[in-house]
């Protein structure tokens, strides 16, 4: 299996939709550009923040090609998570047909499966793509069940599975993954907000939403705080984070949508049963946004 690298920022991309509900691909390939451009490792399609649940297999294609095409040579992680093993798995293989450098898979949504159920689930994903490496997806505020250490112990065991993130706000719980990651595992904060304390106990990068709207600023928190520049982490945490907050004042993606017609990046567009953000998050959204820019400049300047 060919090593994959995670680390530094990765940006789960949003997915930019026409008002009519039909993709908008010219804004998401500029919205690829803006990211490569503020210095993204890796790009990340078709996740939460992507709407993949309410994609076709069709849109689903068009997206991972815009974003391959446009990358730069960046890895492209594919969200192929599903309630159904089979649908993931089958969706794991598009994913590989299509040139994508692994694929990010949810724990299954939905069923609510033990921690044994978890684990089978990925041994059937990674039988069906022997040598495709795989990223385990852990956010029980999404999927009504959490990936515990001890259950992510025995997905370690399949080896196609090389990363995980962790999504579960909880740092403890983060702290003993870190603790127990076997080698050659790698360890992916899933939270903005929680970048610095997760690279801090061993994270070695970070799944941003953020990312989507100010990648320099964002890569420039990750790059920070895996150098230990203790201080500029925090004076860029510090910066970021009341953005960080405003992007989840609705359920992702409505304001970081909301954020990209703002700058210009794409449209507001959700697709049901999203609705669009409210005025009140539309103007947090935009007084967080000229904080951030404004807060964060001393600290990007300070590198050049």
């Amino acid at each position: 299996m060919t090593p994959l690298d995670l680390s530094g920022l990765s940006v789960a991309l949003a997915t930019p939709l026409q008002p009519d509900d039909g993709l908008d691909l010219d804004a998401l390939r500029r919205l690829v550009r803006h990211v490569v451009a503020g210095g993204a490792d890796v790009l990340v399609a078709l996740g939460t923040t992507g709407e993949a649940s309410t994609l076709t297999d069709d849109e689903r294609d068009l997206v991972v090609a815009a974003c391959l095409e446009e990358s730069g040579g960046r890895p492209v992680l594919v969200g192929t998570g599903s309630s159904s093993t089979a649908q993931a798995a089958l969706w794991t293989r598009r994913a590989r047909a299509l040139g994508a450098a692994g694929a990010l898979v949810v724990t299954p949504p939905y069923n609510k499966p033990t921690q044994a159920g978890i684990a089978a689930h990925y041994r059937a994903i990674a039988q069906g793509a022997a040598g495709f490496p795989l990223v385990a997806y852990n956010v029980p505020g999404r999927t009504a069940v959490n990936l515990t250490p001890a259950g992510l112990a025995k997905v370690w065991e399949t080896d196609e599975v090389v990363a995980v993130k962790e999504s579960s706000g909880n740092l403890g719980q983060i702290a003993e993954v870190a603790r127990t990651l076997p080698g050659g595992k790698q360890l992916l904060s899933g939270d903005d907000n929680l970048a610095v304390p997760s690279v801090a106990v061993g994270a070695v990068g970070l799944v941003s939403v953020l990312g989507n709207l100010l990648p320099r600023e964002t890569k420039a928190l990750v790059d920070a705080a895996r150098a230990g520049d203790a201080g500029r982490a925090r004076a860029l945490h510090l910066a970021l984070l009341p953005l960080m907050d405003a992007l989840f004042v609705e359920p992702n993606p409505i304001p970081l949508k909301a954020g990209l017609e703002l700058l210009g990046l794409g449209g507001a567009h959700v697709r049901l049963p999203l609705t669009p953000a409210e005025p009140a998050t539309i103007q947090r959204l935009s007084a967080a946004l000229a904080h951030a820019r404004a807060e964060a400049q001393p600290h990007l300047e300070a590198t050049t």
